[in-house]
């Protein structure tokens, strides 16, 4: 179950008022407020799902008199025609917040079917599958929740959660005559202890240096299956090896045998397809 925290009410306050869900004269020409009624939300396709608490809340938010039911929890594969939860009182307030409850569990359960999709791709590996920040703004928190929710785990949060020294703090480091070792002790020297400090290397040459200079983490961006093969050797038992960069469904699995530790992949949450899901009113 997520709870729902004073942000998410926010940014589904932010949703209603984008959609104008108290204006809609479609509804308020046609419901009359009084008349009663359930609706269900269904699956229409298979997958994995996320967001019901969400979308549940839209409804009691736009209407706190409504009734919600649960049938089918997050995380819980689905199939065409499985009944998810219930919506039960006013039908003008159900329909109103239609749209917005089903937008968010929509593209929820789409990251976590699409993560459980790289889960089971790398099935029987030592090695999991991890999100980045390549999330919707503002709706950070719900996508790496799906991610979990389909058998993913999270990389940093935000920016505070930890320490990645990428490509463009190397240049800027680099503008400052230092190296790409002498940046990586820098930063474990200005580390507070429960921060690991991550560095993004491109060639076996920058992994060694990274690693002579005590670096905990080594991000592998876009490399070949036989460089990552090595630094992962190199690392093993001395770092963590992320493979990152271009890793799609068919190369997930070649990837994973190289023996890296971490794969992350920005399309669980960057271009994620929605998952078919609707409302169908009881008649």
């Amino acid at each position: 179950m997520l709870p729902i925290t004073s942000d998410i009410i926010e940014l589904i306050d932010k949703a209603l008022s984008e959609d104008l869900a108290n204006q809609d004269p479609t509804t308020g020409m046609l419901v009359p407020p009084s008349q009663l009624g359930e609706a269900v939300i269904l699956a229409k396709g298979e997958g994995i799902l996320a967001g019901v608490d969400v979308a549940l809340a839209v409804f009691t938010r736009l209407d706190p008199s409504l009734e919600t039911e649960i049938y089918v929890e997050d995380g819980t594969p689905l199939s065409t025609g499985n009944h998810i939860a219930a919506v039960r009182g006013h039908l003008d307030g159900i329909l109103r917040a239609e749209r917005t409850a089903l937008n968010f569990i929509q593209r929820m359960s789409g990251i976590a079917t699409e993560t459980w999709r790289y889960v089971r791709a790398v099935q029987g590996l030592p090695v999991q599958i991890i999100d980045t920040r390549k999330t919707v703004p503002g709706h950070r928190y719900l996508d790496k929740y799906a991610v979990r929710m389909g058998g993913g785990r999270n990389h940093r949060m935000n920016l505070a959660d930890g320490i990645l020294v990428k490509d463009n703090h190397i240049a800027a480091l680099k503008l400052q005559e230092l190296s790409l070792g002498d940046t990586v002790r820098l930063a474990l020297e200005r580390a507070p202890h429960t921060l690991k400090v991550e560095v993004e290397v491109e060639s076996i040459e920058e992994a060694r240096e990274a690693l002579d200079a005590g670096a905990d983490i080594l991000l592998l961006d876009n490399m070949g299956l036989d460089e990552m093969r090595q630094a992962a050797t190199l690392a093993k038992g001395q770092a963590l090896t992320e493979a990152s960069g271009g890793i799609n469904l068919e190369t997930v699995r070649a990837v994973a045998e190289t023996g890296v530790d971490l794969i992350s992949v920005g399309a669980l949450t960057h271009s994620v397809a929605a998952l078919d899901i609707s409302l169908d009113l009881q008649v």
